[in-house]
């Protein structure tokens, strides 16, 4: 009924961080243009872009999941939008339906970012150690 309610509000938070952290990258790369370390730099990713990883799938998903609830009449144009919402006995169910599935689907997709996100380091490390060594 609801379920992507917590993943869209988790893909809402995760892209106002996600401006947040693009605009402090920015304030601290202007510094160092001229330090000459662009090789190394070039080969991290920055963590911007790995949270942009973790909000193009939370916002896919909400899509997703948003599209198939308008497709059975779950959610309409028209208040309270949800129409579960509507009547006490099933906005008990939805809250429920909620707090289980939407928030197993919040947790089960930043679980699957974060290992994204480890092996991801874990690969960039490999890169730069085989980069140091060839250099050696």
């Amino acid at each position: 009924m609801a379920c992507f309610v917590v993943p869209g509000t988790e893909a809402i938070v995760a892209t106002a961080v996600l401006v947040a952290v693009k605009h402090h990258e920015k304030k601290l790369a202007a510094p160092s243009l001229g330090n000459g370390n662009a090789a190394q730099t070039e080969k991290k990713t920055p963590f911007s872009k790995k949270l942009g990883w973790l909000c193009s799938l939370l916002w896919g998903g909400v899509a997703l999941l948003a599209f198939e609830h308008i497709w059975h009449g779950e959610v309409v144009p028209f208040p309270p939008f949800l129409t579960a919402a509507a009547d006490p006995a099933s906005k008990a169910e939805m809250l429920h339906e909620m707090g289980t599935s939407g928030v197993a689907m919040a947790v089960l997709v930043t679980l699957v970012w974060v290992g994204m996100v480890v092996i991801s380091g874990v690969l960039e490390s490999k890169s730069a150690a085989k980069t140091v060594e060839e250099n050696v």
